[in-house]
């Protein structure tokens, strides 16, 4: 009974999942091919024809769309793209922020707040999820964190255990004066009490974590972190033992600091070059891998190879209003990525409604595929129809008055003006508006194309006893 519902949650999932945002033109788009179409199918079209009619058109309109974005640069061009995305002006200066901080490949991160105020804060260095293993590491007893100046990075991929496997180098960074950082695969037992004992005793300032991640993951998080400061992965894989390992495998850093469930690494002594030759290696296997999951992944780790971390938390006064406006901020933060990806474009539906025009000339193979083309150029004026209608205003005239003007202009809707729209800030993602078109059209062409569709049968609706009417006659 739901399968229509169910079709257009795909297009705007896919869409989301691309793009970050642009739901809601995906949604508009899908209705208004789906209407065309099924009314020229039931007057005898061939689906096939228009299926390719209308993936031509979609290819023509894409082009139009690509020569006529901008690409995003500033940080005020950043904050216009986030703030037509949330609605609201503070959080996409607050965006434009994190991006202009942390860059491209940075992380955003946004998470509940704990007050009714959205506050921006970010992280510099590399930031893993893992604490510290044991409390008694704190440095700082107010902020419940263990905080080491310029100190040594024992990096290993072992679990320790015994001190006997610790003792040799524990002994040569004891010498040098300096806090160290241990982080392996596991720390307990006998290892980690001598490590308690010593920090209490002011022996010497340390403090142990978990390796971030699982398996291969974690095998490459910890060459990143290695790479970064400069130290070599203790693994006795690639012929290295912790109880023979000298001062030079250890990895150096400025500031590092560790709560119960996070590490941050700050001013790391890796070599610049290196650590950009990887993170171009990263990219390369971003471009490349076809995993959702394994994507997000390679991002978080260019994120954290990249050196910074952005982190807004979203404040409220309900739980509903925090659920509605953390995912308003994610979906700003994603659009804005888009945005610096492939530029930027008129919004307000104006973009989509002039790269109608350049159908114009489109010609198909035969009439219905013309037809596909047609469907195509008239569902581009959907989304400026909606939000005419949405705002009070008669969509036609819109539309009509839109097309007359030169390019760049639109309309306003929320002062009911006709603006330049670049310069008004009502600008959309490239990014966004191209997968909305084109998954819309994608599974447009699927449902016209697929005379039968298999659905859960619906369940009888259960009714209550009753006694049929005139029934007390019968007595």
């Amino acid at each position: 009974e739901n399968l229509g519902a169910q079709l257009i949650k795909e297009v705007a999932s896919e869409t989301s999942d691309e793009a970050g945002d642009g739901t809601t033109t995906a949604i508009v788009l899908t209705q208004a091919l789906l209407a065309e179409g099924l009314k020229n199918i039931t007057a005898g079209a061939n689906p096939k024809a228009i299926q390719r009619g209308m993936l031509k058109a979609s290819e023509v309109v894409v082009a139009a769309l690509k020569k006529g974005s901008r690409p995003v640069k500033t940080r005020e061009e950043k904050a216009q793209v986030a703030t037509i995305s949330c609605n609201d002006r503070r959080i996409g200066e607050m965006i434009a922020e994190a991006m202009e901080k942390v860059g491209h490949d940075g992380a955003i991160t946004v998470e509940e707040g704990k007050s009714a105020e959205t506050t921006l804060e970010v992280v510099e260095g590399m930031q893993f999820d893992r604490g510290y293993v044991s409390p008694y590491f704190v440095t700082d007893a107010e902020r419940l964190e263990a905080v080491l100046e310029d100190c040594f990075l024992i990096i290993t991929d072992k679990k320790v255990s015994v001190m006997s496997d610790l003792l040799p180098l524990l002994e040569k960074t004891a010498q040098t004066g300096k806090p160290l950082l241990l982080i392996a695969d596991e720390v307990d037992g006998e290892a980690l009490a001598t490590l308690v004992v010593n920090k209490l005793r002011g022996t010497l300032k340390v403090a142990a974590v978990k390796a971030p991640d699982f398996g291969d993951r974690r095998k490459e998080l910890l060459e990143d972190v290695a790479l970064l400061t400069g130290g070599t992965v203790i693994s006795e894989e690639l012929g290295y033992k912790l109880d023979r390992a000298g001062l030079e495998l250890l990895g150096r850093a400025k500031r590092v600091v560790c709560d119960k469930d996070y590490t941050t690494i700050v001013g790391g002594a890796g070599d610049k070059r290196a650590i950009k030759k990887r993170a171009e290696s990263i990219r390369a296997r971003i471009a490349e891998t076809t995993s959702d999951y394994d994507k997000k992944k390679l991002q978080d780790r260019l994120a954290k190879i990249s050196g910074g971390v952005a982190v807004i938390s979203v404040g409220a006064a309900t739980e509903t209003e925090m659920k509605a406006k953390k995912a308003k901020v994610e979906d700003a933060a994603h659009a804005t990525r888009a945005g610096v990806e492939e530029g930027m474009i008129p919004g307000g539906g104006a973009a989509l409604l002039r790269a109608a025009d350049s159908l114009g000339e489109f010609s198909g193979g035969d009439e219905d595929e013309r037809t596909g083309g047609l469907i195509v150029r008239r569902a581009l004026e959907a989304p400026i129809r909606q939000i005419a209608v949405n705002a009070g205003f008669d969509d036609s005239l819109i539309v009509q008055k839109v097309r007359s003007t030169q390019d760049g202009l639109g309309f306003d809707a929320a002062t009911g003006e006709f603006v330049d729209l670049f310069k008004a800030g009502i600008v959309d993602p490239l990014k966004v508006t191209r997968t909305a078109l084109e998954n819309a059209v994608s599974i447009v062409g699927t449902i016209l194309m697929t005379e039968v569709v298999v659905a859960d049968l619906p369940k009888p609706k259960e009714t209550t006893a009753a006694s049929p009417v005139g029934a007390e006659e019968m007595y």
